[in-house]
């Protein structure tokens, strides 16, 4: 995943829109907000696989194997989308896979119920960032739009089943901690 090609097992949203050509400006700014987008596909990979190492329950692990499967999607259409836009994968993604396994399998050990609550959260706050960067990308990018629009679909899906299993709300202090890790992320594979 970090260093082979990711392999969808649905087809890309993309496949169905047309583009217009995009000049430079816009296909950087795409470049890079797809580059971010893919940052986070690895992040969730490996959140998810260390949720679904330490999960108790066979219903959660399951849960979390799933949407690692849909998060696979995301991260290979990413990748895709990078390269039609002639851009590349953050070189931080080594970092934000290791530290997004250990906090999932901590998140894991503290049980079920945080661990799902974690995912809801996590969710929650992934759906607001693509919301964001659907205002941000450029207007003739439709193939990034429509990524963005099912990945957006999905982690709402992640956080509703998260939530149905039986996930409790975060502490406000930890919820904040998770916004403030999520702007550097984000701001950091923007650039890197």
């Amino acid at each position: 995943m970090l260093y082979s090609e990711a392999r969808p097992l649905r087809e890309t949203p993309a496949a169905s829109g047309g583009e217009l050509v995009l000049d430079e400006a816009a296909r950087r700014e795409s470049s890079r907000l797809m580059r971010v987008n893919h940052a986070g596909e690895v992040a969730a990979q490996a959140l998810y696989q260390g949720q679904a190492l330490t999960a108790r329950d066979s219903a959660v692990s399951g849960a979390m194997r799933q949407a690692a499967s849909d998060e696979m999607d995301h991260l290979a259409w990413c990748e895709q989308r990078l390269r039609e836009l002639n851009g590349r994968t953050s070189v931080l993604n080594p970092l934000w896979y290791a530290g997004s396994f250990a906090i999932g399998a901590l998140a894991g050990a503290w049980g079920d119920r945080a661990s799902l609550g974690f995912i809801t959260e996590t969710e929650r706050q992934v759906e607001s960032h693509l919301r964001g960067h659907m205002e941000r990308l450029p207007a003739g990018d439709a193939r990034s739009r429509a990524i963005l629009e099912q990945m957006t679909h999905d982690e709402v899906k992640h956080g509703a089943t998260a939530a149905s299993l039986g996930g409790g709300e975060l502490p406000f202090w930890l919820r904040s901690a998770m916004r403030v890790t999520s702007r550097v992320m984000t701001r950091s594979s923007y650039w890197l």
